[in-house]
Parts: C-alpha cells; structure tokens; sequence
C-alpha cells in the first residue's frame, strides 16, 4: 500500500511539471483546496476524452442527441429533485484536530483496511506454498483469514443497515466500536454524526430586496430532465431515445481528496435514455453492457474493471451498479449506471404544474416515460488514464524512463516531428513536415536540446510517434518514425506517415472497437 500511495504521489508531481493538471489560485499562499486547472497537455487529453464518450453516444446512436443545459436554474427544479432536501452526506468532526471528515468514508476505510489484512495473508501463503497454494482452500479454512473475514462481513452488514435510515447515531456507535482513530490527532473525540448538505449556494438578482437565492447545480442530469419535453417536440423522436450531456458541476465536499478524483469543482458526462415503463431492466442490462465496452476498448487491462452493484438505493431508483477501476488506491467508482424509473420527470410535473408526458402513438395512451442514466466523471477519467499509463520502466543500459503509455487516440500530442540539430535546413523541412500533419492529428514541433531528451520529454507526456528529421532527410525525404511503447525506430518515407500515424491515432480506432 505504501508503495502505491508513492507511485500516486509520483503521478500529482508529474501532472504539474509536465503541464496536465496546476492547483488552483496557486500564486496566492494558501490557493484554494481542492480545486484544480487543466494545463496545455490536460486540457487536450480532457477534450480527447469527451470526444471519445460524446461520438460513442451522439455518433454511433441515432436516438440519442446532446444538449448545453444552463448551470443555474429555478431553485425549485432542486426541490422537485429532492436536493434541498436530501443532498447530504454525514459529517463527523474530531474535537482535537479540528478537522472534518465523512463517517461513511471513515468506516468504509476500516472495511478496506480489514480486506487488506486478508490479502496480505494469502499473498503470504501464496509466496510460501509456490504452485502448490490452493487459494480458494486458504480463503476458507485458514484461521486468521476467516477471523478477518468475520470482522470484515459484520462490520459491513451494521454499516449497510445504519446507512439505510441513515441512521447518524448508530454510525457515530461504529465509529467508536472500531476503535477509528483520527488520522492527525491519533484521538477517538469524536462529535455527534449530523448531515451536511453538498450544494453551493448564491444569489441572484440587480438589487438587494429582489435577491433570490439560486444554486450550483450539484448535478447536469436535471437540466436534461427539465429539457425533456424540448427535445422531444423539436427531434420528434420517438421512445427509446437519450439526450446527453457533458457539463460543470459544483458539490461543497466534506473531504475532497485523492488530487482530481473527488474535487469542488468537476465535469461529468451524462447520457438520459428515456424509455417504455416496463422496459427499463432490458435498457438497463444494454446499457451495462455497453459502457463497460467503452472503458475495455482503451485496451487499460479488462482485469482492471469491475462491476459493483448498490446494496442501497437511492429512493428514485430500481436498479444501480458502479463501473468501478483499480486506482493505486484500490478499486474507485468512475461510471454510475442507475434506472431512475420515473421519478424525475413526475416530480418536474408536480412542481411546475407541467405534464411531463410521452403520448405513444403505438399504444395510442400518454404516460411519463422510465429513464436510465449513466454517468461518468470527467476528471475521473483522466485520473484513472493517468494512473495506468505512467511507468518508470527500466532499460537495458541501465537507465530508467518515464513514460505515459496513453491509449494512443487520447494522447495529447499525437506526433512530434524533431529536427536532428537545429540548423542546416532541417528545422526549416521539420516545419515543412508539421504543416502538413497539423491538419489531420495534434502535431508538435521540438528543436531544444539533444535528441535523446527530447525523446525523453515526449515519453513523459506520452507522445505515441517521433519522427526525427536529419541530413538524408533532405538527400531522399525520408525520416526515422520512432514509436513510444517500444522504443523501436525505422525508417519511412514522408509521404507515408500520415496514413501510418492517422489510423491509430484517430477517435475512429477506438469506436469501432465498440458493438452498437
């Protein structure tokens, strides 16, 4: 774990000196926590990675169309929400420290610490036994393992039930049955357990007496839903059809943490697909299906995915699982799958007096439609990419690299084009050769330093292709091709590269992969 926790700090660093992520405000000494800004390498990846959901719903689904929902709107749409009311999450303070903390992420990490305790005896006996080690047989008769097996299940089983009220003193009593400690403090002074509600607030209007007070909106799904009737009447599409979304969002966290994946400020990418009542589990099991796909075909290891269904859910839905990926900190949520029934659309027609209805010429009867959500976390995303792709790998002289082995279509540059020295005319043929890739994929151009740095420097913000421009260039315009992953370099003509680079690099790669 501790290795983990550094490679995790290894790839922060990384993401600011290479120009993916900058903390916010940080000129000023205290910044603002928890708040980040993409830099010239993130922002790309960020955009590549939005194209690649945006075309895998808009593109390749004729029945789904996207929308650009205002951030702010009626504070009553968050009433008919239920987020007034019931957008909380349970706060904890510690009297010594004086810091702030969930309660459900403080048991949550006393279950994982329980589950690492179990891995660590079988990694043991797995280490001892060699090809002998029978697992499945250890797991179920071995003593230590079983003991925290049954600490493990018991404290599951009480944390599940106090969450289903929630049930604040009971979570409190948990607490202190385990023994938690406070991190900083090293105390068990632990307040009450109260619930702390997650939405920003302002104001809205020209003068003081004619203020109102509106909201950030913790979610973009609502303003599709108030859309809902909008996109209908103007597509005139008929149900089954989805409208999608990418957008800010704005949640007042307790404790934001792990750099970009729980953040203040963050971006998601959410897709509504309204459907028939009756339909939504067959919606639902497509939709699964689907989105799993879509994660598998960047080709970051199908062993590193798992679903994980919800054993509460939420008061609107009927089903809901987590696309969940193994983060140096273990397995972290990025995609949420929910059938939401028809929840939201009947509560916006009890609120704004509005008949939020699908009238089904098939059927020849009008009815509020079932709808089924995914939705991604942007930054999520792009930590999860992050994560897998960063390598110190060792090279046969010796010598170590960092390299991003980035799925090549989200790269942020796509090639590098290198003029051997600068000088001689080969800057001048290297601009030439960019010039005319720049209109097909992200084309960089480098002159400073030696060319085996600027090797290194392109591994680091994973660059998938180099070319190097020399002396024969200009004797029989050819260039040496050089490819990231494997450091192999040979040798091609010019006139070839786009059709060499393009295919691999395009957002096409990876669509393809996808079974619509």
């Amino acid at each position: 774990m501790a290795h983990e926790e550094d490679v995790f700090k290894k790839i922060v660093s990384h993401c600011k000196e290479y120009g993916f992520v900058f903390p916010s405000s940080e000129i000023y000494p205290e910044g603002l926590a928890a708040v980040y800004d993409y830099g010239p390498n993130g922002v790309e990846l960020k955009n590549n990675i939005k194209k690649y959901w945006w075309d895998s719903m808009v593109l390749l689904h004729n029945n789904i169309v996207g929308i650009d929902a205002a951030i702010f709107m009626n504070p009553t749409v968050w009433k008919a929400s239920g987020h007034v009311d019931a957008f909380n999450d349970p706060l904890i303070d510690n009297r010594d420290s004086k810091k702030r903390y969930r309660a459900d992420n403080l048991i949550e990490d006393q279950i994982a610490k329980y589950e690492e305790k179990i891995e660590k005896e079988v990694k043991k006996a797995a280490k001892k036994y060699g090809d002998a080690f029978d697992e499945a047989e250890f797991r179920s008769t071995n003593k230590r393992v079983l003991e925290h097996q049954k600490k493990r299940d018991d404290l599951h089983a009480r944390y599940t039930a106090a969450m289903q009220g929630p049930d604040l003193e009971e979570l409190k009593q948990i607490i202190l049955d385990e023994g938690i400690v406070d991190p900083i403090s090293g105390t068990k002074n632990w307040t009450d357990v109260r619930q702390f509600n997650l939405m920003f607030s302002t104001e809205m209007g020209s003068t003081a007496d004619t203020t109102k007070k509106i909201y950030l909106r913790p979610e973009t799904a609502q303003g599709i839903f108030v859309n809902f009737l909008n996109v209908q009447r103007t597509t005139r599409n008929k149900l089954p059809f989805g409208i999608a979304q990418i957008g800010k969002a704005f949640r007042n966290e307790i404790v934001a943490r792990q750099f970009v994946f729980r953040m203040r400020e963050f971006e998601q990418m959410e897709m509504q697909f309204f459907c028939q009542p009756g339909t939504e589990m067959k919606w639902f099991e497509y939709w699964k299906k689907h989105r799993l796909q879509w994660h598998e075909a960047l080709g970051m290891g199908d062993e590193n995915y798992r679903f994980h269904d919800h054993e509460k859910l939420a008061h609107y839905a009927n089903a809901a699982t987590d696309i969940e990926f193994k983060m140096p900190f273990g397995f972290k949520e990025v995609e949420g799958i929910h059938s939401r029934t028809n929840f939201d659309l009947s509560q916006h027609e009890k609120y704004s007096g509005t008949k939020m209805r699908y009238f089904d010429p098939e059927t020849n009867e009008s009815y509020v439609p079932y709808d089924v959500e995914t939705s991604i976390g942007v930054d999520r995303m792009f930590l999860s990419v992050m994560c897998h792709s960063y390598e110190e790998e060792k090279l046969e002289n010796g010598s170590t690299r960092v390299v991003l082995h980035l799925p090549e279509p989200l790269a942020p540059i796509k090639c590098a084009v290198l003029p051997l020295v600068n000088k001689d005319g080969l800057p001048e043929k290297a601009k030439e050769i960019q010039d005319e890739l720049k209109f097909h994929f992200t084309t960089h151009i480098e002159a400073k330093d030696s060319i085996g740095k600027r090797y290194r420097r392109q591994d680091a913000i994973g660059t998938p292709f180099c070319v190097t421009v020399d002396g024969d260039t200009l004797k029989d315009n050819t260039v040496t091709l050089r490819f990231r992953d494997s450091m192999k370099q040979e040798r091609v003509p010019i006139e070839n590269l786009r059709g060499i680079i393009e295919d691999r690099v395009s957002i096409t790669s990876l669509l393809k992969k996808l079974d619509i």
